[in-house]
């Protein structure tokens, strides 16, 4: 089979043993340290994706991924939700109300927000009936004021189901300073824990409840809670369903007050991927110092191809071949490596910690008791593709330098 001079040259220096041990000591070097920057990218932004499907699970689980607001409190909310779920990208939709106010339990207050639901529907958009520790969430009653709070805001008052705390709401008033507080005795009747912030500032009572509070009718709502199939497409989605409604309608998602999260968590790995990738880059061009000492030590092999008929370029793709296959044997090898770390990087934390008898991750320090990772295909052909042309680019100029030998002058001592 023909094979042009340059790669079969190529492959044969790649396997063939150097006079100088040293060399083949800093090319193994520059190929493992090609495979553990590959690697570790890999591992490290599965693990921030699993992180951040941890974080959008449970925070974008709890608050709702769009609203249809009325201008005024919705008197009949089944229309709306009707309207919004002939949009495709609708799975569920169920009366919502929020209020902001403050929680006061013998002198020590937190703020925290109040959503009014229907206990019977909420499961359909929330996941908090998944979460609840203490109580249950069909306690919350109509009439009966009953609250349902997170973990944080329980352990924080030193609370349990049973116990009553007061919430106080801002009222608009004809006062002088135009807005007067208003407090309201609540029953705690149930504590939910998610493992996120919102565990200290949420809080759950009845639709009802809500109405009675803003002093609007029982069957009264601010408006209606979407749950969507990609929740990413929220501000589209909810836009076009209150466009169909009309002007007396207006829309709000979950990007206005969770986005700055997620936006912070995606630069977050894009820097961390930007530093991770000066490792594999670092590594990569130590590949540059391999070749350089291998054009060394085949001056004499260099000049005699020369003098047979080689020409620069061929010379050039000799020790190019040689490089690249450094580089592609260093990141197919940290890939693989990567890939499988990456799938089993939760039972190599369970097992360090078995055998250290020490917890990294503790439910009572961190939410989530295990490290979580979420292996992305797209990152790891990123990854690999980004080793691959740095190797690439790392062989140029020593294989330039390979080119440029004279015959005469590297003969001139053999």
């Amino acid at each position: 089979m023909f094979r042009p001079l340059s790669i079969f040259v190529g492959l044969r220096y790649t396997r063939a043993k150097r006079r100088k041990s040293f060399i083949s000591f800093i090319s193994m070097t520059s190929m493992i340290g090609l495979a553990l920057g590959v690697l570790a990218m890999i591992v490290v932004l599965s693990v921030m994706n699993g992180f951040q499907r941890e974080m959008s699970s449970r925070i974008l689980g709890m608050v709702p991924h769009a609203m249809i607001q009325g201008v005024k409190p919705l008197d009949d909310w089944q229309p709306v939700a009707a309207a919004a779920l002939k949009n495709p990208q609708v799975l569920a939709a169920v009366p919502f109300t929020e209020l902001d106010g403050m929680l006061s339990y013998k002198g020590l207050m937190q703020p925290i927000q109040i959503s009014g639901v229907d206990p019977a529907r909420e499961g359909d958009v929330s996941i908090v009936a998944d979460h609840i520790v203490q109580g249950r969430l069909e306690d919350l009653k109509p009439g009966e004021f009953g609250v349902v709070i997170g973990e944080i805001t329980a352990r924080r008052f030193r609370l349990n189901v049973g116990d009553k705390i007061t919430l106080i709401v801002p009222e608009v008033s004809t006062a002088p300073g135009g807005i007067t507080p208003r407090m309201q005795r609540l029953n705690v009747v149930g504590v939910f824990k998610v493992g996120a912030e919102l565990d200290g500032s949420m809080g759950l009572i009845n639709a009802a409840d809500a109405a009675e509070m803003q002093r609007w009718q029982p069957n009264q709502v601010q408006s209606v809670r979407l749950k969507l199939k990609d929740l990413y497409k929220a501000p589209e989605v909810s836009a076009a369903i209150v466009q169909s409604l009309g002007d007396r309608y207006k829309a709000d998602d979950w990007t206005h007050t969770q986005g700055s999260l997620f936006s912070a968590m995606k630069m977050e790995k894009t820097m961390i991927g930007l530093l991770l990738l000066m490792i594999v880059a670092v590594a990569a061009f130590n590949i540059i110092a391999t070749l350089i000492m291998v054009v060394n030590d085949k001056g004499a092999d260099i000049a005699i191809l020369r003098t047979i008929g080689a020409t620069p370029r061929q010379i050039m793709g000799i020790f190019m071949v040689q490089g690249t296959v450094i580089g592609v044997a260093g990141t197919v090898i940290g890939g693989v490596l990567g890939v499988i770390a990456a799938i089993n990087v939760s039972a190599i934390v369970g097992w360090v910690e078995r055998v250290s008898g020490q917890h990294i991750f503790t439910s009572d320090v961190y939410f989530i008791s295990n490290l979580p990772s979420q292996l992305q295909w797209q990152d790891v052909a990123l990854i690999c593709s980004a080793g691959l042309i740095l190797s690439f680019l790392a062989t140029i100029y020593p294989a330039y330098r390979a080119s440029q030998i004279e015959p005469a002058h590297a003969l001139r001592y053999e």
